[in-house]
């Protein structure tokens, strides 16, 4: 799972930077710039490339890194062959870095909403094809028409994964499935969800499809944010599903079917354009998935974040 790393505001040089580090090691001050890089090592996974990302030479993340863990006492990071791992200490402090570095951005962003400026960060949480291929991209474009200064930045999970960022303030706002009552959400799209089978198969051409009639095929169960919904259709039609795969992935599971392993059921909005090889059906009666875009409290947002979350109340829930 890929994530950006957060940047300086303003480009500081190798020589500058360094000067600052060798700074704190005299005073033994926590700062935001130790914050800053480790929660840049933390989600690059790498040392070199949380440096290239900063823009700052390798030995200064290095050193960053060990003055923090100098200051706290304690080992935050490990490091082995294959990349790094926090320790369990660093697995709590990772959050509470975040979240010192997401209210930094928001005293600086409500600082400039005072002088008429629309500037800063908001950290999206997306999951699966669904809301990063098909939902996010024109929206994300939209609002950059009308907010070119405000910096989105996107990361991925599952839904599950992306309501407790929300809670942990990692993300400021994210995509979740509806109804959620944990947090403030406007619903932004609609969706069903639909059996995917081989295109031989002798129900590939149904126009529409009951749960019934695929309680004997050898099935594909998908471990998303549909998974729940998927088995309250067949739980509620009395069936008990003939589970031969769990997947996370709706490209593995297509692939899968694809070969003539089984059949399954996923959200429409959540299919490739390439269905080459599948027949995809709709259930008779129509069932319906609905997704929103969520924050954790809407009175608490950022500026940017406000903007983010109410623009995309007005162009959803107007109907644009």
């Amino acid at each position: 799972m890929s994530k950006d790393s957060y940047h300086f505001d303003v480009k500081r040089d190798n020589v500058a930077i360094e000067r600052v580090l060798r700074e704190q090691v005299k005073d033994k001050s926590m700062t935001f710039t130790q914050l800053e890089i480790f929660v840049a090592v933390v989600e690059c996974q790498s040392f070199s490339l949380a440096a290239s990302q900063l823009g700052i030479s390798q030995s200064a993340v290095s050193h960053a890194v060990a003055n923090l863990e100098a200051e706290l006492g304690v080992m935050l990071i490990e490091r082995h062959r294959s990349g790094i791992a926090l320790t369990e200490i660093g697995k709590r402090m990772i959050k509470h870095a975040q979240q010192v570095l997401g209210l930094h951005d928001a005293i600086l962003q409500e600082a400039a909403a005072t002088k008429g400026l629309k500037r800063g960060t908001v950290r999206i949480g997306s999951f699966g094809l669904t809301t990063s291929v098909q939902l996010l991209p024109q929206l994300m474009w939209a609002f950059g028409q009308k907010y070119p200064e405000i910096e989105l930045r996107v990361f991925e999970a599952i839904d599950r994964e992306v309501v407790e960022w929300l809670y942990d303030r990692y993300v400021d706002v994210g995509f979740v499935m509806l109804p959620n009552e944990m947090v403030d959400t406007i619903q932004i799209a609609e969706d069903q969800l639909v059996a995917v089978l081989p295109e031989d198969h002798p129900l590939a051409k149904l126009s529409a499809i009951r749960p019934g009639e695929l309680a004997s095929e050898p099935f594909i169960l998908s471990g998303g944010g549909s998974r729940p919904l998927i088995e309250e259709v067949f739980r509620s039609a009395g069936i008990r599903l003939n589970v031969r795969y769990r997947l996370q992935q709706v490209l593995s599971i297509l692939e899968i079917v694809r070969r003539g392993l089984g059949v399954s059921v996923v959200a429409e909005l959540a299919l490739p354009e390439n269905r080459k090889g599948l027949s995809i059906v709709p259930f008779e009666p129509r069932v319906v998935r609905r997704i929103g875009l969520a924050v954790r409290d809407r009175s608490n947002l950022s500026p940017a974040s406000r903007a983010f979350f109410e623009f995309a109340q007005e162009r959803y829930c107007s109907g644009l």
